[in-house]
């Protein structure tokens, strides 16, 4: 018999807003401010894409040092609050820039480049690929954290064998105009790994585009959890990973997949 009372939930603080573009001061700023009353007992602290300076292609404006100003904020916030905390940050590596998803805990820092860069965007003109894919454990939750275009590639996110997950998260700036197959990819992503997936949107206006958030924690049966809307605000939820794990037991999907390599893409 399996046994789930060791499992502990995971409260997560998803944070949706207005990323003020290409300004690094200023949204640094104001999380700092939107951060500062922050529930104690708080797991993990979940940022947008580039939430620092927005889906910005001005490398030149908005590029950070691996070790810059950006990642030493979030390694304040992660000491400050006792949090994880994660959001995907502008890049320069010295042999090219990455959309590079940073997971500060404390000390400890990890980290994830995009793979899928949107080519209809000039994103792959700009920036470098990743090759990999990271699996972190927070509270003893394995998480799986990918980045916006991400989504629209299931292969890339398949639970299964040694990088089994529990928690997919993506951060994103995905605009309104296809807010519709966010919504939609987002169940897609909880009910064939069933897993938690929690995706993490900004709202507002770059120069081109405009943002409705639609940030959703959605279980691994497809049920909405938590939908922030278009709301400028930090809404919690409390992932229960025994009551995951007693889904899987009960409904053993995963055992079925087939297995796979993946050998890297154009």
């Amino acid at each position: 018999m399996i046994k789930f009372d060791n499992y502990m939930d995971l409260k997560v603080a998803v944070v949706q807003f207005d990323i003020k573009w290409e300004d690094t001061e200023g949204n640094i700023k104001y999380l700092t401010n939107c951060l500062k009353d922050l529930s104690s007992d708080t797991d993990l602290v979940v940022l947008p894409e580039m939430f620092h300076c927005g889906f910005s292609m001005s490398t030149q404006n908005t590029a950070q040092k691996e070790r810059g100003q950006v990642l030493q904020w979030m390694q304040s916030v992660a000491q400050l609050h006792d949090v994880t905390i994660m959001g995907s940050v502008v890049v320069d590596k010295g042999n090219g820039v990455v959309n590079r998803l940073y997971v500060v805990d404390g000390e400890k820092v990890s980290w994830y480049d995009k793979r899928h860069l949107f080519t209809m965007g000039g994103e792959h003109l700009h920036y470098k690929k990743g090759q990999n894919r990271l699996i972190v454990n927070v509270k003893g939750w394995k998480i799986c954290p990918l980045i916006c275009y991400d989504l629209r590639f299931p292969v890339w996110s398949r639970n299964k064998g040694e990088d089994e997950y529990h928690l997919l998260i993506y951060v994103a700036n995905w605009p309104e105009s296809r807010i519709g197959v966010w919504d939609i990819l987002l169940k897609a992503r909880a009910i064939e790994n069933q897993s938690y997936v929690i995706g993490v949107n900004r709202i507002g206006n770059d120069k081109s585009l405009t943002y409705n958030g639609h940030s959703q924690v959605i279980d691994a049966k497809g049920s909405i959890q938590l939908d922030m809307g278009d709301n400028n605000a930090i809404a919690y939820v409390v992932l229960k990973k025994v009551e995951l794990m007693q889904f899987r037991a009960k409904f053993p999907v995963l055992n079925d997949g087939d297995l796979f390599e993946i050998k890297g893409g154009r």
